[in-house]
């Protein structure tokens, strides 16, 4: 068995292995010592009477979410080993393999989010190392992924303006290549930051990874153009560490959209938070914010769209003009706005819904909630 738990734990790298045994989940090692410390587990030890007694901490399968949320909010990244056959059918040791990595940024569980903010995951890195013009020396590109609802857009643009428009999107976790000094170091502050494989990054398998993925021979049909090759180096790459920590369908990740900034105002940093347009300048509250103030959505869906399109203004004539019309329409009709809010307050959270549908990890109350 500690066999079986010592090739698990090769498997996952760096993260804190949860392994189950019968009722209890296990952690042994450093990892146990690691999450006594943090969260409060009895560390013991296994093999008490020998040399070289080994560090143990558990706790029942059923605390799963609870010990999970505790430790994704730390920062950490955890790897959940489970029994994959029954025990009473098995013939000798029962086989157990590691089925998700979680980490701050590849949330599903409804337990472990907010219901009126995104999670999203990022990526960022240079221009390829080959093929490039003078322009695209300049250019940098990011990614982001939401997983819990499928959500995808990545872009490329300015090296400036990479620590602004990342603050912008507000990622749980940023990816980025292992030698990258793309991002000040008060980023880590902001974000957790992931490094990642160069090879991660590469043109080539990234542009082959994503048309594997949405079944296309490119991706000039969701309007990426010849400038954009950063931004696909960066998406290939949030793909690659999707598949690699879930381990499941990704099929409600159905597009790709290239984001346009020109298309949004820009707002720059220190603005950005001076303004306290989604969280307060001294504490990071999100209820006195602007958002805090003017958030009277019913729905979890209604609440994240409303703080993407106020960390977000649109710049577009027609398109403000089409946004206003809607809320004249509906400051006119106050029995129709009353009774559109009634309605809307029995729709639960279609869209992470149904992605844990996708990814396999409904349970039988998401069903429910969707029906």
């Amino acid at each position: 068995m500690m066999q079986q738990y010592d090739d698990a734990k090769e498997a996952c790298g760096d993260a804190l292995l949860f392994f189950r045994m019968g009722d209890f989940y296990e952690l042994f090692h450093d990892d146990a010592k690691v999450a006594a410390k943090a969260v409060g587990l009895t560390l013991t030890s296994r093999d008490k009477n020998t040399a070289n007694p080994v560090p143990m901490a558990g706790f029942p399968h059923h605390q799963l979410e609870g010990y999970l949320g505790k430790l994704i909010k730390m920062g950490h990244r955890v790897a959940i080993c489970e029994q994959v056959e029954d025990p009473k059918k098995a013939k000798g040791l029962v086989k157990r393999e590691v089925t998700r990595v979680v980490t701050p940024g590849t949330l599903t569980d409804d337990g472990l989010l907010d219901p009126k903010e995104n999670n999203f995951l990022a990526a960022v890195c240079a221009s390829a190392p080959r093929g490039k013009s003078k322009q695209d020396e300049e250019l940098v590109g990011m990614a982001w992924v939401e997983l819990s609802t499928g959500q995808f857009q990545a872009a490329s643009f300015p090296r400036s303006k990479l620590v602004d428009e990342l603050l912008r999107v507000a990622p749980a976790e940023c990816l980025l290549p292992e030698n990258s000094e793309l991002l000040p170091e008060y980023i880590a502050n902001e974000t957790l930051l992931t490094k990642r494989p160069d090879f991660a990054f590469s043109l080539d398998t990234c542009e082959t990874k994503l048309s594997q993925h949405f079944g296309t021979k490119g991706l000039q049909g969701f309007g990426f153009e010849a400038t954009d090759t950063p931004a696909i180096q960066a998406a290939g790459a949030v793909l690659d560490y999707l598949l690699e920590t879930q381990k499941t369908s990704l099929d409600h990740i159905e597009a790709i959209v290239p984001y346009r900034s020109g298309y949004c105002l820009e707002i720059d940093e220190a603005t950005r938070r001076s303004l306290e347009l989604t969280k307060t300048l001294r504490d990071g509250r999100r209820d006195a914010s602007l958002l805090g103030i003017m958030d009277r959505t019913v729905t979890p869906m209604g609440s994240r769209l409303l703080a993407n399109w106020l960390a977000n203004p649109l710049t577009d004539a027609g398109a403000i003009r089409v946004r206003l019309d809607a809320v004249k329409e509906l400051v006119g009709e106050l029995t129709l706005c009353a009774d559109l809010r009634d309605e809307l307050k029995q729709i639960y959270d279609m869209e992470r819904l149904l992605a844990r549908v996708t990814t396999g990890r409904a349970s039988p109350r998401d069903l429910s909630c969707i029906g």
